[in-house]
């Protein structure tokens, strides 16, 4: 819902961290070691995107001075997202 409803790049990184949080002990809840094989991939893939998504933002605001969803104006952060 943060996520969602989010206006600015930051909020909406955070919504994805907490959804992040939330999934991780749900996918190695069982002490298989695929289960946590999958947990691990799950959070090396989002930490990626998570990565990608402020190197966007950041780039985008700095160019642009606005960190709003809404104003992705420069070419190298809409390229990246």
């Amino acid at each position: 819902v943060i996520t969602i409803s989010s206006n600015h790049w930051v909020t909406a990184w955070a919504g994805l961290e907490i959804n992040t949080l939330a999934i991780i002990p749900l996918i190695s809840k069982s002490h298989h070691p695929r289960a946590i094989e999958a947990a691990i991939k799950y959070f090396l893939t989002q930490l990626a995107a998570s990565t990608l998504l402020l190197f966007s933002s950041m780039i985008n605001a700095w160019h642009t001075g606005q960190w709003d969803i809404t104003q992705l104006n420069h070419p190298m952060s809409s390229l990246l997202l």
